[in-house]
This record gives C-alpha cells, sequence and structure tokens, in this order.
C-alpha cells in the first residue's frame, strides 16, 4: 500500500515524478473573477523524456524499459479509481491577440531558483503511482504526477500539434499521416524538436509554443487528484516515451487555495496575488515542483478593466481591450526557472513617477559610481557559461554595462505620494551599487510593487518583480534601502543561482542578507568609511542578539542549515522527494537560516579579506548562475581561490 502523507505534517511532498517525464515549457491562459475569487483557465505542458528513461541502447532506440519494469516490480501497486468527469468541450476560444509575439527584440535574461528534497520519506512518496497502473486485464500504464492542491481539475487532454501550420518543419523527413502509433510518435517528435531549438531561435520557438497550446485535443486522458498531486495517464500506454509530451489541463483556483491571497488593497480595492506560500505555486496551477524541473514560460491573464496585471516576467506587458470591458495581460521569459519562481499580483495598481530628468540624473550619477570597480577583475567574461542554452545576459555585452536597469514601482494609489519621496530615488542607486559588486543583472527589467497589508514578510524577490512590504515606507530611507538591496540581491542568490535543495535556504537567504549591507554601503555616497563600519557592527550586534534569541527559544533541529545532511540534494528514484519542515508552522517566522548564513559569509570575508571575498564572489556568480547549487560547490571554489585557508 502506498504511504500516505498528512498535509498536516512538517515535511512539504514534491510528488512530480520528474526522472520519468520532465516540463520544459507552460503555457498559461487564464481569466481572474474577483466576484467568484477564483482564477480559471487552461494550461499547456510540454515535455521531454526524463533522464531515467533517455537511456539508448546500441540500435539507438530507448531501452530503459526493463529498468523501469524492474522498478515496478519491487512496488504493490493500487487501482486507480478515475473520476471520468463529463464537461463541455471547452471549445469556446478567447481572444489570443495577446499572445503575437513582439517584433521587438526584448532583451534576455538568465535565472534560476530552487527547492526539493529528501531521501528519508521518498520510499513513501514513490509508490506504484510513480510508475504504473495496474488495471484493466492486468495492463500497466504510465502514470505521470504533477504538484497539485486546492485546484479543480475538469478535463486533461492530448494536443494535436501536428495540426499546427507550419509545423512541419519540426518533422524532419516523417509524414504528417499515418497509423494511429505513427501518428503519436510524429506529435511527440515535433515536440522534442522544439524544446531543443537553439536559443538563438528562442522567438520563433515561444511563436511556435503559442500556436501548439491553441491547437485541438486529439483526446482525454485519464486523471485524479489527490491531496498533494493530479495523477494523469493514457490507456495502453505504458512508458514515458510514448506518453502525450503536450497535454491541455483545464482547472479552476479555489477561493480558499494557499497559493494566493485574495484580499484588498490600502485603497480598499479588491486584489489578488501570490503570498510567497509554504506550498509554493501547487494551487494556482499543476506543476512540477522538484529543481530539475527548471522552465520557460508563457501567460495571458484577463481581467476587468481597472485593474493592472503584474508577473515575472521579461517583458513590460501592455494590455489588449477585448470585448465586454476585459483587458488581457501577456508575459513570458526566455530562460529557464522553476515553478515555484512564477509570481503574479492583479490589482488596480498606479505606477508611481516621477520628472524623467531626475531619474536621469539618478541613474548617470550610479553608474559613474559602479562601472569601474565591477569590471575590473572580469575577465573570465569571456568564458562559456556553464548552464543549459538559453539567451543569457551574462554573454550580451551591452547587459554586462548595464548598472541599472529598467525598473517601474507600482503601489495602491493612497501610497503614491511616499513611493515617490521615499522609493523611487532609492531604486537606481541600490541596482548600481549591486552591479558594482556582483557585476551584471540577471534579470533584464524590475518591478516593484507595494503589496496589501496582509503581506506576512518586510519583501519578496521574484524574477524581473519585488513585493515590498508598506512598513518600508515610514522607516525612511534607511529601512527601505535596506530592504530594497536585500531583495535586490536575490536576484544573484535564489534566483540566478539557486539551491538544489530547498532546505538549504542559507544559499539564498544568508547571502541575501551579507550583501544587503555590502550593497547599502555602496549605495550611500555621504557617508563616511567610519560610518557605514559602525553601521554594519551595530547591525551585526543586533543580528546576534535575535540570532542567540531564536536558537534558545527553538528547536534545535530547525536551527540546522542543513538538516538532510549527507542526504541533501537526493531524491526517489522517480525524482519524488519531501523539503524537510517545509510545512512546519513556526518555521516561518524563523530568521535562523538568514542570520546563520550571513554570520558565516561574514567570518569568510574576515578571514580570507573583503576585497579578495567579494571577487571571489563574482567569480561564484559567473560559474553558477542559471544552475542549481549545493553548500560545497560554493566552500570548494572559495577554497580554490584561497589555498592557504583551505
Amino acid at each position: 500500500m502506498e504511504t500516505q502523507l498528512d498535509p498536516m505534517k512538517d515535511d512539504l511532498p514534491l510528488m512530480a515524478n520528474t526522472s520519468y517525464m520532465l516540463v520544459k515549457h507552460y503555457v498559461l491562459d487564464l481569466d481572474v473573477d474577483f466576484k467568484s475569487k477564483i482564477i480559471e483557465g487552461s494550461i499547456v505542458l510540454f515535455f521531454e523524456t526524463g533522464s531515467q528513461y533517455r537511456k539508448t541502447s546500441s540500435t539507438g532506440k530507448e531501452c530503459c524499459q526493463s529498468q523501469f519494469d524492474e522498478t515496478c516490480k519491487i512496488r504493490e501497486s493500487e487501482p486507480c479509481h478515475i473520476p471520468m468527469i463529463k464537461v463541455s468541450t471547452c471549445s469556446s476560444k478567447p481572444e489570443y491577440n495577446d499572445f503575437a509575439v513582439s517584433g521587438k527584440e526584448e532583451e534576455a535574461t538568465s535565472d534560476e531558483n530552487s527547492n526539493h528534497g529528501n531521501s528519508e520519506q521518498a520510499s513513501g512518496i514513490s509508490s506504484s503511482k510513480d510508475c504504473y497502473d495496474i488495471e484493466n486485464h492486468g495492463s500497466k500504464d504510465f502514470l505521470l504526477v504533477l504538484d497539485c492542491c486546492d485546484l479543480s481539475v475538469l478535463k486533461v487532454e492530448e494536443v494535436d500539434v501536428a495540426a499546427v501550420s507550419g509545423i512541419e518543419k519540426f518533422t524532419r523527413s516523417a509524414k504528417l499521416t499515418g497509423a494511429s502509433k505513427e501518428l503519436e510518435n510524429l506529435r511527440n517528435q515535433i515536440i522534442h524538436e522544439l524544446v531543443t531549438l537553439p536559443a538563438d531561435r528562442w522567438k520563433e520557438q515561444q511563436y511556435y509554443f503559442i500556436q501548439c497550446s491553441r491547437a485541438p485535443g486529439c483526446g482525454e486522458l485519464l486523471f485524479t487528484t489527490g491531496p498533494w498531486s493530479l495523477e494523469i495517464r493514457k490507456s495502453g500506454i505504458q512508458t514515458p516515451t510514448d506518453f502525450p509530451h503536450a497535454i491541455r489541463i483545464w482547472y479552476k483556483t479555489r477561493p480558499e487555495g494557499r497559493s494566493v491571497a485574495w484580499t484588498t488593497d490600502q485603497s480598499s480595492r479588491p486584489c489578488v496575488y501570490t503570498v510567497g506560500s509554504p506550498i509554493n505555486n501547487r494551487a494556482l496551477f499543476p506543476c512540477q515542483e522538484p529543481p530539475i524541473a527548471l522552465s520557460t514560460w508563457q501567460a495571458s491573464v484577463r481581467a476587468a478593466a481597472g485593474f493592472v496585471v503584474l508577473m515575472s516576467g521579461e517583458n513590460s506587458a501592455e494590455p489588449v481591450q477585448l470585448p465586454e470591458g476585459v483587458l488581457s495581460w501577456y508575459y513570458y521569459v526566455s530562460m529557464p526557472m522553476p515553478a515555484s519562481t512564477f509570481t503574479i499580483a492583479v490589482g488596480c495598481w498606479q505606477e508611481v513617477k516621477q520628472q524623467s530628468f531626475k531619474q536621469t540624473a539618478a541613474i548617470e550619477t550610479s553608474t559613474e559610481l559602479s562601472l569601474p570597480s565591477s569590471q575590473a577583475d572580469f575577465g573570465w567574461h569571456e568564458e562559456i557559461c556553464g548552464h543549459m542554452e538559453y539567451p543569457c545576459r551574462f554573454q550580451n555585452p551591452a547587459a554586462r554595462l548595464q548598472a541599472v536597469i529598467p525598473y517601474r514601482v507600482f503601489a495602491p494609489l493612497c501610497l503614491m505620494e511616499s513611493c515617490e519621496k521615499c522609493l523611487l530615488q532609492l531604486i537606481p542607486q541600490c541596482l548600481s551599487a549591486a552591479y558594482a559588486t556582483l557585476g551584471t543583472h540577471p534579470f533584464s527589467r524590475l518591478d516593484v510593487l507595494i503589496v496589501p497589508s496582509n503581506f506576512s514578510s518586510l519583501g519578496m524577490a521574484s524574477p524581473h518583480i519585488i513585493f515590498l512590504s508598506q512598513s518600508v515606507l515610514p522607516g525612511g530611507s534607511h529601512l527601505c534601502g535596506t530592504r530594497l538591496c536585500h531583495e535586490i540581491a536575490h536576484a544573484w542568490f535564489g534566483l540566478a543561482i539557486g539551491a538544489r535543495d530547498w532546505t538549504e535556504e542559507w544559499i539564498s537567504e544568508g547571502f541575501a542578507t551579507f550583501l544587503e549591507d555590502i550593497f547599502w554601503a555602496r549605495a550611500q555616497k555621504q557617508l563616511s568609511h567610519g560610518e557605514i563600519k559602525g553601521q554594519q557592527e551595530l547591525k551585526a550586534l543586533l543580528r546576534w542578539r535575535r540570532l542567540r534569541d531564536e536558537v534558545q527559544n527553538s528547536e534545535e533541529e530547525l536551527q540546522v542549515l542543513r538538516p538532510k545532511r549527507e542526504n541533501t540534494g537526493e531524491s526517489s528514484e522517480s525524482g519524488a522527494s519531501v523539503v524537510k519542515y517545509g510545512l512546519k508552522a513556526e518555521k516561518i517566522f524563523m530568521q535562523v537560516h538568514y542570520l546563520k548564513g550571513y554570520f558565516l559569509l561574514r567570518s569568510l570575508a574576515r578571514t580570507i579579506g573583503e576585497a579578495s571575498y567579494l571577487a571571489s564572489l563574482r567569480k561564484f556568480v559567473f560559474k553558477f548562475h542559471g544552475q542549481l547549487v549545493l553548500s560545497q560547490d560554493f566552500l570548494s571554489m572559495l577554497l580554490e581561490d584561497v589555498p592557504k585557508q583551505k
């Protein structure tokens, strides 16, 4: 029998069997309804066969079947009771004008984050459902498992990508006619060719992803939902290789879903946004959460006129007017990142602006400060990046010289004046200081949003967008500036470089806490060296007292930087795992990982010398951006740079 995971327990399960099928791209098509507090629509997922099933025999054919069979023999299997839901074919076609691929060259960006795993409970997760469903006459069907929670799934279907006009270019010498089996293979071949296009063809790739997402369905798939997963199968399909590589899921969120918060802003207007939930985005859309599932995405989101849709996309979306007072917003990303980094905020946000000459002057001043120091030791920029192929800013000469990326600020109407006085002038200073410290900005633009008062943190960083609490505004430039610097630091540590195992959150938060002091020191040009050092020593003392108090008043297991120890980064054979203590309520309010990480990095900087240490950080950023890392990756590289300290 399968071990049932209790949703009230401490560990967060990551159910997706990414070792068998790996999502490469999502296309979301959603409507936001504030009256019902529901987000409804469809998502199309494009897959590649996973690493466990990608080996080939001497004849060149896929040959992991024996290993796959053996895996299933040692697991007991349960019947999968499929609810045969009858729904309308959902053939009403929404307007897709907003999906047109822009002719403008958007600047490419780079990014990554992470999550993940625990082998201690993996055997309980990776039961028969990771592999086959044994049902009709003993036949074995492959079961695709996605991470999903608090969603109403209406229908799952295979997408007939072979019906897309112009798709012949991805079929090599194959013909678009033939037997059913040949047609299924052809569809999967088209998806393989599409997801493996080189980085310089990313616009063409995204165009065809959209065209494929509009293609008709070619057969409903059987599915069932559990507390943490959506499980999908196609009758008679026994391997990941033969399973449809493009599927469409029609679904609705639930008002009580934990991935987003429906609330009102400070001007009492309705809004909804992703709150950085411990369960991430699985209550917003079905996805693969393990960090290995790095994917790109495109999203079209419709909301009533008067609402502004902000997302973690590379482009600054312009709304398209649709009938009946509806606006449609389209965003995309061209670099692979985990589904957990997808961020959305829909509300009556107002853009905060100031006179253009002031902003220009601030940028010019900041650029003068940052250019020399940031480029001094970047000779290794001529090297090839170590990540999977995508349009990378680290290889873009213009992006490497961009001290301040384009930015915008959004807020509720009643906070616009406070943002203009405090926040707007700080952003170029902080961006420039970050560039002076670490070099190339991993992302091409930045939106900053003041989120509603129910936001439980001071800030949250996602690709291309930062959420800030209203609490930072009355604190003057120091509180606002240091929090801004902390979130900007996550562009490098937490996003562009992600932890391979979510339990190693110090890789993100420890570095951001350490770097916020460095960035803020460079942003405060009016202060002397002595004043800056005094500031930093005072903050270190306050942090030490906070750490001491937490260590004395919390469980010891929650204080460990690597709670899974030698099992850090491991997952089950299927790719499923758990995030240890990911659901433990008190952990949300703890800062041990921030503070222990900060003091570790501060100690290393003092031992090695700050200049040498920051040079090593810049080298680390270039070597590992766009990748997932463990603690030892950073420490090993640091010791290579300073062998005397080994």
